[in-house]
């Protein structure tokens, strides 16, 4: 009579184990199914996913909305224009430059008998400016208005002067305007930046600010 028993308990023994195997392994798969989703969802956080918003990247030359302009007149005075504060200074020849990277504002009294045209400027100013300059490309010629009255504006790219370090070169926008006036001859403003950098707004209030005095 014992040896049925027997069998009854050897047979529960077994049942019990395999249910204990089967939760051990429904336990890990678990587990192991946790650890994947845990590791895709940090995944899709990974700033590297495909979603992630990129840096806003500048071109080179933007002048800030932040930028304050401050009046400039020359030693032998005769104008006032307004330049960007806090760039660099230098003096070349007749001319002031303030510049900063590779924006430029260049300011200079010129003499002239009569009052600059489109044609003046195309036949006698541009050829000069041209052999001065590398990888020249005219754009326009036109006369223009400004706050203090009638100006003629070229438009052109040339490439800037070497860098001192790199000694790479960059090609720039250029606006070059002549003012005049009877009696005080002609003011030479020349305005540079890095192909594409938007900066309408600043040479617009540096333009425009130009008087004679």
């Amino acid at each position: 009579m014992r040896r049925p028993l027997a069998a009854a308990v050897t047979g529960l023994v077994l049942v019990t184990a395999a249910g204990a195997a089967a939760c051990s392994s429904s336990s890990d798969a678990s587990s192991n199914s946790s650890s994947a989703a845990s590791s895709s969802s940090a995944s899709a956080a990974s700033p590297s996913s495909p979603g992630a918003v990129p840096a806003e990247s500048n071109p080179p030359g933007d002048i800030p909305d932040t930028q304050v302009f401050v009046p400039f007149s020359p030693s032998g005075g005769g104008l006032t224009v307004k330049v960007p504060e806090g760039w660099s200074r230098t003096e070349q020849g007749g001319a002031t430059v303030f510049s900063d990277k590779f924006n430029t504002v260049r300011v200079e009294r010129v003499s002239a008998a009569s009052a600059p045209t489109v044609d003046s400027v195309r036949s006698q100013d541009i050829p000069a400016v041209q052999a001065a300059s590398k990888n020249f490309s005219l754009v326009k010629v036109a006369e223009v208005q400004r706050s203090s009255g009638r100006a003629v504006l070229a438009e052109y790219r040339a490439d800037s002067p070497p860098d001192q370090v790199t000694g790479k070169s960059l090609p720039l926008d250029v606006q070059r305007y002549v003012f005049y006036r009877a009696g005080k001859g002609a003011a030479v403003l020349t305005l540079s930046g890095a192909v594409g950098a938007d900066n309408v707004d600043p040479w617009r209030i540096v333009t425009d600010s130009f008087q004679w005095s």
